[in-house]
């Protein structure tokens, strides 16, 4: 058998290498759109051959592992498909792509969400690790063909990865508040800090809560971008929510009822029982 990856950024060149490990396949093959990352990905060892789009159609398993804005086009433009035929999709929002797929082929499709990944991006962030012990959301798995359900179950067991299935609204909806939230809230601190008059005296004092909050602020914009885009009405009621919460912080400092603050702050603690 052979796999086909589209996108050897960090999601798909880290798949590489992971798939590489489990030794599923004959070969794997790779393209992106960037020559530069197809070279990357060569010298790293994440793919065997970088090849054609036409030729990655070929293959038993095509993971797709680029921007939201062009999955459901690129899978469109599939046809011809053999029955056993599997198309993978690996990104973070998954209720508008699915609704777009073509009928004619969305037994071949699954919705995939690997639960894992860094601020970094690139065929040099690529980690054969990244997926191990992590968890993987397949989505509206009713829609897909037996075989390709078994299949993507076989491929990401074999990988390590802990299975977890839900219809794609509900995913985006829960994906929102404890991956896009923190991601936008993480480039708003970032922004905060930098329109401050003269940043890099603020920044010299940089201590770990802050890094640790910033950080995914390095994460790809062209990525986050479409992401927010996807999940645009999910997102938005995760704002609302974040907003009264912050509120309630503000107009507590504001009013001088460090009391109520700290009973707030408490509460706060009790998420960590659940981590």
């Amino acid at each position: 058998m052979q796999a086909g990856i589209i996108g050897l950024g960090l999601i798909g060149g880290s798949l590489g290498l992971a798939l590489k490990e489990i030794k599923m396949f004959k070969r794997i093959l790779g393209f992106d759109k960037k020559s530069l990352h197809q070279q990357q990905a060569l010298s790293l060892g994440l793919v065997d051959e970088c090849v054609s789009i036409d030729e990655i159609a070929e293959c038993d398993v095509i993971f797709i592992a680029i921007p939201l804005d062009y999955v459901s086009s690129l899978i469109n433009s599939f046809v011809n498909l053999r029955t056993s035929q599997t198309i993978i999709d690996l990104g973070s929002a998954k209720s508008q792509i699915n609704s777009n797929i073509d009928s004619k082929i969305r037994k071949n499709y699954i919705g995939a969400h690997p639960m894992s990944g860094t601020e970094n991006s690139g065929p040099k962030a690529a980690q054969k690790d990244l997926f191990k012990n992590k968890i993987i959301i397949l989505t509206d798995t009713m829609e897909s063909g037996e075989f390709q359900v078994a299949f993507a179950k076989e491929i990401f067991v074999n990988l390590g990865m802990q299975i977890i299935k839900m219809d794609s609204k509900n995913h985006d909806k829960h994906i929102a508040y404890i991956s896009h939230l923190p991601h936008i809230l993480s480039f708003s601190l970032a922004n905060t800090v930098l329109a401050q008059e003269k940043p890099e005296n603020i920044l010299a004092l940089v201590g770990g809560g802050f890094r640790s909050m910033s950080r995914i602020a390095n994460s790809s914009p062209i990525t986050w971008r479409d992401i927010f885009k996807h999940n645009r009405e999910y997102l938005s009621f995760a704002l609302n929510d974040f907003e009264i919460h912050y509120q309630e912080a503000k107009q507590l400092i504001l009013e001088e009822k460090w009391d109520e603050l700290e009973k707030w702050m408490k509460k706060a603690n009790v998420l960590h029982e659940f981590l």
